[in-house]
């Protein structure tokens, strides 16, 4: 099969941690590579929900070996909560399964105060940040003062790094954003405590994925939000701080680019986006409305409602070109049962010309009209199917539809929340 990438081709919130959970019976180590716990994976297994935010899905698989790669910002206590939670359902989340790349640069309380402040200070023009402390554990790092995982291990050289970094933050805290400032023997005695906890699970993740490659063994590599969250190719500034294309999947957990082999694309029936930013086939009317209700589009981080409209096929278009995608994962088919017409937005109109991806200039994706195409909505409760032949013929035309305009096989459909309602082709 080769090892594989899994990748969001929207904004986020496709339904990632459902097929990622999925793969991960097929492969031996997952790898998470970008991003922090501002991003929500939630997987269904009779019945029992389980929300991850920084813990790879793969973990509530036996025998499976989780990473957390260098291209992702951990917050420590946040690391902490999730395995504790993980290890009171019986979870085995020990060092021997799990495992944090020494070069992950993790989330300081600065970093935290910082995102609120910047968030509080932009009032009406806020970027829709969870204020989760990415964006500003991005910065430091970027500006070569960033917190590693292996600083845990060294006291001396912690504390003169976050005495150093306070110097700067507090001056913005106190004197930009009149914010209280932090004391940094506060921080530092909460880092400590920290430490003994978190410094059994660091390791080299690279040469940990260069060992298992070396025994022929398959890695699944997961990505968080979307590829137009990308903070390079995505609709900035609504964007998130790390890239999300697949091939980030690289430079995130420290392999060469010839190991990404299978690119799978999570993609969902319709189109959600979370906070601000433009949104061309969004619906402000009932058809939006009852997506979210029926859908349960609430953000699974923060629990904020998402925006919800019509499959976009340029925004899916520009997905295939920067990630490469070899497979679809369409989800949530499901959700759109009892919708008399189904609208795919196939092109845009912009500037007066007809155009099949995004346009690249800030914020034009707020100048767009979309250009949509109908197809048959359908009645019947798709739920319980289970084959590509047990779905209604209106229901496979939708789908046909998609892997034609967007040249690539639709190769999972996602037919629940539940682990078993997928359909593989």
């Amino acid at each position: 099969m080769g090892n594989t990438v899994v990748i969001g081709a929207q904004w986020g919130d496709e339904g990632k941690g459902k097929i990622v959970d999925l793969l991960s019976s097929e492969n031996d180590v997952i790898v998470r590579f970008q991003g922090g716990n501002n991003a929500g994976h939630t997987i269904k297994v009779q019945d029992e929900q389980t929300i991850l935010h920084l813990i790879p899905s793969g973990i509530l698989h036996d025998n499976k070996l989780c990473l957390i790669g260098n291209g992702v910002v951990c917050d420590p206590a946040v690391f902490l909560k999730e395995i504790d939670h993980l290890a009171a359902r019986g979870v085995d989340v020990s060092p021997a399964r799990l495992k944090i790349s020494k070069k992950t640069h993790l989330i300081m309380p600065y970093h935290k105060a910082l995102d609120a402040a910047r968030e509080l200070r932009r009032a009406g023009k806020k970027i829709g940040t969870t204020g989760r402390g990415i964006g500003p554990c991005y910065e430091d790092k970027a500006s070569r003062v960033g917190i590693r995982a292996a600083d845990l291990t060294n006291p001396a050289l912690l504390r003169e790094k976050i005495i150093l970094a306070l110097q700067e933050k507090n001056a913005l805290l106190e004197g930009l954003y009149k914010q209280e400032a932090l004391d940094p023997e506060q921080v530092i005695a909460e880092i400590l405590a920290l430490a003994p906890r978190l410094t059994p699970y660091l390791a080299d993740v690279s040469s940990v994925i260069g060992e298992a490659r070396a025994k022929g063994k398959q890695v699944l590599f997961e990505g968080a939000q979307g590829t137009h969250l990308d903070i390079d190719h995505g609709t900035y500034p609504f964007v998130t701080s790390s890239n999300t294309v697949a091939g980030n999947a690289s430079a995130g957990s420290g392999v060469a680019p010839q190991e990404l082999e299978r690119i799978i694309a999570i993609v969902k029936a319709y189109t959600t986006r979370v906070g601000s930013g433009p949104f061309p086939t969004e619906q402000h009317n009932d058809t939006g409305e009852y997506l979210r209700v029926k859908g349960h589009e609430f953000g699974a981080t923060t629990g904020r409602p998402r925006r919800c409209g019509w499959f976009d096929m340029p925004i899916l278009r520009e997905s295939v070109r920067l990630n490469g995608i070899t497979d679809i994962a369409l989800t949530k088919l499901d959700v759109l049962q009892n919708l008399p017409v189904l609208h795919i937005c196939t092109s845009y109109v912009y500037q007066n010309e007809t155009v099949q991806y995004p346009p690249q200039e800030e914020n034009a994706l707020a100048d767009v009209a979309p250009v949509y195409e109908e197809m048959p909505g359908f009645t019947e409760d798709i739920t319980e199917c289970r084959t590509w032949d047990s779905l209604p013929d209106t229901v496979q035309a939708y789908v046909r539809r998609i892997e034609e305009l967007s040249g690539v096989r639709v190769s999972f459909i996602s037919v629940g929340p539940d682990r078993k309602q997928t359909i593989t082709r």
